[in-house]
């Protein structure tokens, strides 16, 4: 966590992070009460995190899920700058204003909100301010969301199965599970050349086309009485208005879970029956200084 510099009433603290002065408050408030987790653990968490966060956040306007009083209570969600952000938080757009988070001063700072979740869509603006624009896609997101009576064994052999589809039109894959029930494909989209309605598009017409050659373990329909023992190809994370939870955030459930990059021979062993599970913060931790960012190729704008 950024250094503390004082603690004048076991409230609030002053803190320094990159020359921006700012108040932490309620460090010691409990945010996960299942594991005892702590603010101060979630924003040291996130201090850690951003060399490998912050470049998947670039110039992508980010929603927020907070949690004021910790997970199992009240949460909702948040596009517009709240009161109170200083001026040096940039933003863009008129209706919603959208913060970006652009370095450790600015997570740390909507970590301080109890920002729990951050979530991003699958563009990048061009330009800040009321006049920016956002730029076409620079990557796809295909969420695997597993139907009662499946787990990420299921999704991960789904997972397969689409990542070999997508690398007969030149895509390659990187998979994330989501920190909550699933997991995440995301293929870059060199070059920017087509819209979210493209995009959008070609991503169902895949997942029917997937349902027809796989009916019995895969659904590309929303209603949910299609998806018992079946996993759901959601393509729908890719229209310009939704967003997808960032790798590397926290996810606001009963543990302290990462929405966590893995590499193709876990999932490959999870699709073969090895246990494969959502990860908790200390272990992502531990990955990132082991192996580096396993997204790093999503992590870049298009070129």
């Amino acid at each position: 966590m950024p250094g503390r510099q004082r603690n004048e009433n076991g409230e609030k603290v002053a803190v320094e992070v990159e020359g921006r002065r700012m108040r932490l408050s309620s460090l010691e408030k409990v945010m996960f009460p299942a594991t005892g987790t702590t603010k101060a653990q979630v924003i040291d968490y996130y201090a850690r995190i951003a060399p490998v966060l912050l470049p998947h956040l670039a110039d992508r306007p980010v929603t927020r899920i907070r949690y004021p009083h910790g997970v199992g209570d009240l949460q909702f969600f948040e596009k517009n700058v709240p009161a109170g952000v200083p001026e040096w938080i940039r933003r863009a757009g008129r209706d919603p204003v959208f913060p970006f988070i652009d370095d450790l001063a600015g997570l740390t700072f909507f970590a301080n909100l109890n920002s729990l979740e951050l979530h991003v869509p699958q563009w990048r603006f061009e330009g800040e301010g009321p006049d920016a624009v956002p730029r076409n896609p620079d990557r796809l997101v295909i969420d695997l969301d597993p139907g009662p009576g499946t787990g990420l064994r299921e999704v991960s052999g789904v997972a397969v199965i689409v990542r070999d589809r997508l690398a007969d039109i030149g895509l390659a894959t990187v998979p994330v599970t989501s920190g909550s029930k699933g997991m995440q494909l995301y293929a870059r989209l060199p070059g920017g050349a087509h819209s979210s309605d493209q995009i959008r598009d070609t991503v169902q017409q895949l997942a029917q086309e997937l349902t027809k050659r796989h009916p019995d373990r895969i659904v590309w329909k929303m209603a949910k009485d299609l998806r018992p023992g079946k996993i759901f190809l959601d393509w729908s994370q890719n229209v310009a208005a939704k967003t997808t939870v960032c790798p590397y955030s926290l996810r606001g459930r009963e543990a302290p879970t990462v929405a966590a990059p893995r590499t193709w021979a876990e999932v490959e062993a999870g699709a073969a029956g090895e246990e494969l599970r959502q990860l908790w913060f200390n272990e992502v931790l531990d990955r990132v200084a082991a192996h580096g960012d396993l997204a790093v190729e999503i992590a870049a704008p298009a070129t």
